[in-house]
């Protein structure tokens, strides 16, 4: 996949993108990043990429010339998805990590300041949100949609099962999770993870992985897709939480 993000801010991105499972991506040519500064394309003398905004108010709004003309001349025209990063888009989810996925090439668009010219919407195909919140710039949104993109692009994980069990893959959180050693301050591995029974230690997982969407995330639960055997775990699960009480 090849992803070309718009910033006046490239430095924000060498740390994340440069270490971990995305450098090995990178270094494997599964993913190939490029940061374009945008203040490079802005034509005044002083390369300004910001200004007041027409009728007045607080801040500062980023110009549209510098954004149109970093795009036409890197991407002669293939685009590809382009995304702009703004709170006012749609929320970030994994469902949409996933679609993106399948694109052989992304665009981000990073805003900064007050906001960005109206007139930029007009280069994206998808406005995204990563919360209800706001941030200086739209940098460290783009830097966790690469990371939650890339790592489901065949080859990037080390191991492909791996992003099939995160959290939110399937629309649940994950199951609890054990490693050495068995016994720790009290604290013990689960005996069906040391049984080696396959199916009791699959059953235990997608159990446990449905009790912690139900007591801490019952929303995701409403959206899941739910097969009978998941309808029976939820039932045992509120059985065994009305026992406890």
């Amino acid at each position: 996949m090849d992803i070309f993000v718009f910033t006046i801010f490239p430095e924000m991105f060498e740390g994340p993108l440069n270490t971990s499972i995305m450098q090995k991506a990178r270094e494997r040519g599964l993913v190939s990043i490029q940061m374009v500064d945008y203040r490079l394309y802005a034509p005044s003398k002083h390369k300004n990429v910001d200004d007041s905004p027409y009728g007045g108010g607080a801040g500062m709004v980023i110009k549209p010339e510098p954004v149109y003309y970093a795009l036409e001349d890197r991407l002669q025209g293939d685009y590809g998805k382009v995304l702009l990063m703004t709170p006012q888009g749609e929320k970030f989810s994994q469902e949409m990590a996933k679609e993106l996925a399948g694109e052989e090439r992304l665009s981000i668009i990073c805003g900064h300041y007050e906001g960005f010219d109206e007139r930029i919407r007009k280069l994206a195909h998808q406005e995204v949100s990563i919360g209800d919140y706001v941030l200086t710039g739209g940098e460290i949104p783009a830097v966790v949609i690469i990371d939650a993109v890339s790592r489901l692009i065949p080859g990037v994980l080390g191991e492909e099962e791996s992003a099939r069990f995160d959290s939110h893959y399937d629309g649940l959180l994950e199951h609890p999770q054990y490693t050495r050693p068995r016994e720790f301050r009290g604290m013990s591995v689960p005996d069906v993870l040391l049984s080696g029974n396959h199916e009791e230690i699959r059953r235990w997982r997608r159990k446990e992985s449905l009790r912690r969407t139900l007591l801490r995330r019952p929303d995701l639960l409403d959206r899941a897709k739910l097969c009978r055997e998941d309808e029976v775990l939820v039932a045992e699960i509120l059985n065994e939480e009305r026992t406890e009480k």
